[in-house]
């Protein structure tokens, strides 16, 4: 044990930069639909680019957000263990944390990101009330499977199917952890 925390675990495996981008492709592909659905659902509107690229914007510090504030406490931060590849650069950005913060943690920053499945929706939803278009129901179609489906199906697959901290995880439902 390293000051108090946990010994870091063996990882089951170590992902290739290929299956890191794949296990990256339906967020990055969510954060492309979602801004595409704003951009192209207010075609009219003078502040749709705009929101747009706000919206991008929000899909990377999202993803950086995440790497600062919950990946120092993974077990697998700083190793090639991390499917989405997070853990080696949030090893560039932040400190390594206690690994018994983790679920605190994510419990604590995952409502920061949650907005990028909701904003795009909410766009579409409103711009197809206001102007039905073919074409906009199918992109919001297709952001909604991939965002509500494949991307939570996928992660809970791949990434956390070989994460050492499923148990103690709030997402995948797990057992209370202490405060942090």
């Amino acid at each position: 044990m390293e000051n108090g925390t946990l010994p870091a675990p063996v990882p089951k495996r170590e992902y290739t930069w290929r299956e890191t981008a794949a296990a990256n492709l339906p967020y990055a592909a969510m954060i492309l639909l979602g801004a595409a659905t704003i951009a192209l659902g207010f075609p009219r509107a003078p502040w749709a680019a705009a929101g747009a690229v706000a919206y991008g914007v929000y899909g990377v510090g999202g993803a950086v957000w995440i790497m600062i504030f919950v990946c120092p406490y993974c077990a697998y931060y700083g190793t090639r263990g991390c499917p989405c590849g997070y853990g080696l650069v949030a090893a560039r950005l932040a400190r390594k944390g206690d690994r018994e913060c983790f679920a605190p943690k994510f419990k604590r920053h995952i409502p920061a990101i949650v907005p990028l499945w909701i904003i795009p929706l909410a766009a579409g939803v409103i711009a197809l009330v206001q102007s039905f278009n073919g074409w906009l129901l199918g992109l919001v179609g297709v952001f909604a499977v991939n965002s509500y489906v494949l991307l939570p199906l996928l992660a809970q697959r791949h990434s956390c199917g070989d994460c050492p901290q499923r148990e103690g995880c709030p997402w995948m439902g797990g057992k209370k952890n202490a405060e942090c």
